[in-house]
């Protein structure tokens, strides 16, 4: 008798069902995780580029997380960056480079990257970007008189560099120098006429006495002695006729196993791609070989879906903001995007 009354408080008892855990808040653009994968995202872009300058995180503008499994995710980011001051080929860090100021005509980058976090290590698996300079209306508005960027194939430019690296090499003792590429060239008009640029160099196996006698035969260092630097030149055309060159050079750098020092496809000094545009554009794509997930069709897909998601959180996040408020109700920050370092474009 007892065995069933027991029984029967048992089956009386309420039952408590398992609260499943609710889901992880959604990572905020400006949280330390993001800004650790966005930290990595930028030094493979970097790391990954073979023209023009070094780019600087300046917004990220959106991030999406999917799980895949224990202590495994897939990471999506939308980063805004800005173009630096120093060459890609500069061994400075990039937290030593100075991002150029909005009136020196600046130039952004647009980049979709996708990571692996896998028990706590990050690793790129693709990116994504383009670079577009700001508007040379914008720039006139804040700055009449700043010169604007100009094709870096331009007659007056070539005639510029030509001049410069005839000038350093006539004075100096030291190796020959030879055009990599144009990285910017502006040209003032007024109150003067001035062309400026700025131009990547490599050491060549010849002196430059040597070089007088057969330049044809000068070619640059092999790699295990390579020697690159970074030249600026202003010719002054008017109202006086004056040319200033100031070159550094950097000295041999270990280039990385994947990932060659010297910039590719070269012609004359100007890459295909720079010729006849005022920026070298950021590398349109680029897959981690050693990546676990280096389908193309596969990377873009997923990209696309995790901005898809990104639109219909934002949907659902107006729809809901409708709902009466009380009196006094201040919403949270939204997650994304993030905040500017630098300035808008």
């Amino acid at each position: 008798m007892k065995a069933l009354i027991a029984l029967i408080l048992l089956v009386q008892l309420p039952i408590h069902k398992a609260v499943p855990a609710a889901p992880p808040a959604p990572l905020g653009c400006d949280d330390p995780e993001s800004e650790a994968a966005a930290e990595v995202a930028v030094n493979y872009i970097n790391g990954h580029s073979h023209h023009g300058y070094k780019f600087a995180l300046n917004r990220i503008e959106d991030i999406r997380v999917v799980p895949q499994g224990p202590n495994n995710e897939l990471i999506f980011l939308e980063l805004d960056l800005l173009e630096t001051k120093c060459h890609i080929l500069s061994p400075t860090p990039l937290a030593n480079c100075t991002v150029r100021s909005f009136a020196e005509h600046a130039v952004e980058g647009d980049c979709d990257v996708k990571l692996q976090k896998v028990d706590g290590t990050l690793s790129v698996l693709a990116s994504k970007c383009h670079s577009h300079a700001d508007s040379s209306e914008d720039i006139v508005k804040v700055c009449p008189d700043c010169p604007l960027l100009t094709s870096l194939n331009n007659t007056e430019v070539l005639e510029t560099v030509s001049a410069a690296l005839n000038d350093y090499n006539s004075k100096t003792t030291e190796s020959y120098l030879r055009l990599l590429e144009i990285g910017r060239a502006k040209i003032q008009y007024h109150p003067g006429h001035a062309v400026v640029t700025e131009f990547a160099v490599g050491a060549t196996n010849c002196s430059a006495q040597e070089a007088k006698a057969n330049v044809g035969a000068c070619q640059l260092l092999p790699e295990d002695q390579s020697n690159f630097g970074f030249c600026t030149a202003v010719m002054v055309k008017r109202p006086s006729q004056d040319l200033q060159v100031d070159c550094e050079l950097y000295g041999h750098q270990v280039p990385a196993p994947d990932i060659p020092l010297l910039p590719r496809d070269t012609s004359a000094g100007l890459a295909p791609s720079a010729a006849g545009f005022t920026n070298h554009n950021l590398r349109l794509a680029h897959n981690n070989p050693v990546a676990s997930e280096s389908s193309s069709s596969e990377i873009l897909r997923s990209m696309l879906a995790a901005k898809s998601v990104a639109k219909r959180a934002v949907a659902e996040a107006a729809q809901h903001d409708k709902v009466p408020r009380p009196v006094g109700f201040v919403p949270p920050p939204p997650p994304c995007p993030g905040r500017i370092r630098y300035f808008d474009i």
